[in-house]
């Protein structure tokens, strides 16, 4: 069975009363243990489809299924508990909280999970060793580089053990040698733990990293690829 699945879906932004149709006829399945990318040039409708597939947005015309789950029937508070219990977020811009140190963003959505906060300390903690940033607990996101508040983003999108985890240009600010220490650390999550990863990207480091390239032009899906490149 599919983690998540797109059934012909569109999308479609109005802006002053003129349409763009970023999406259209997506049909696309996600298996459990995938490491796919989203590949195209951009304005090619990765992000959005990314959006649509974590529950951040909904579709104008289709369905998106999360565990054979119709994401569009959902109420917003549904959404919202669907995206802390099964999905976990990495984004371009770390979107780290400042005030917060690392093992505090780690612990963050644990919290709202209601876990106690022993438990969620000694997880996130362990998190922080597994990224290799043990030593980092307490240091806020400014007090670090861009790579490694980077590292802190995964551990804190695996923190709740979600189904799978969404990277919307992980790679983005990060040099080529950090960007590639980074994949290397997702690949054996993926590989070790069995999480499922799905990036939108137009970095060739991730592109060459990914089993699955799903190749996307003018909001359709033109064809894919398997197998990894490097």
């Amino acid at each position: 069975m599919s983690i998540l699945r797109t059934i012909a879906v569109e999308k479609t932004y109005s802006t002053r009363g003129v349409e763009t149709h970023a999406l259209a006829g997506i049909d696309l399945a996600i298996e459990t243990g995938e490491f796919t990318a989203l590949a195209g040039p951009s304005g090619s409708g990765k992000t959005t489809l990314l959006n649509l597939l974590g529950a951040l947005d909904i579709p104008t015309a289709g369905q998106v299924l999360l565990d054979e789950e119709d994401l569009a029937g959902l109420k917003p508070a549904e959404l919202s508990d669907r995206r802390l219990h099964k999905l976990g977020f990495v984004f371009q811009a770390y979107n780290l909280i400042p005030v917060l140190s690392a093992v505090e963003n780690v612990e963050f959505v644990l919290e709202l999970q209601g876990i106690g906060s022993s438990e969620r300390r000694k997880r996130a903690t362990e998190l922080l060793e597994r990224v290799g940033l043990g030593d980092l607990a307490e240091k806020r996101p400014l007090e670090m580089s861009g790579g490694q508040q980077q590292r802190i983003a995964v551990a804190r999108a695996i923190a709740s053990r979600p189904r799978v985890v969404l990277a919307d240009e992980p790679t983005a600010n990060l040099d080529s040698t950090t960007a590639k220490s980074l994949l290397d650390l997702m690949q054996t999550l993926n590989r070790d733990e069995g999480v499922t990863f799905l990036f939108s990207s137009h970095d060739p480091l991730v592109l060459n990293k990914a089993e699955r390239r799903i190749l996307l032009r003018d909001g359709i899906i033109e064809g894919e690829e398997r197998g990894s490149l490097g």
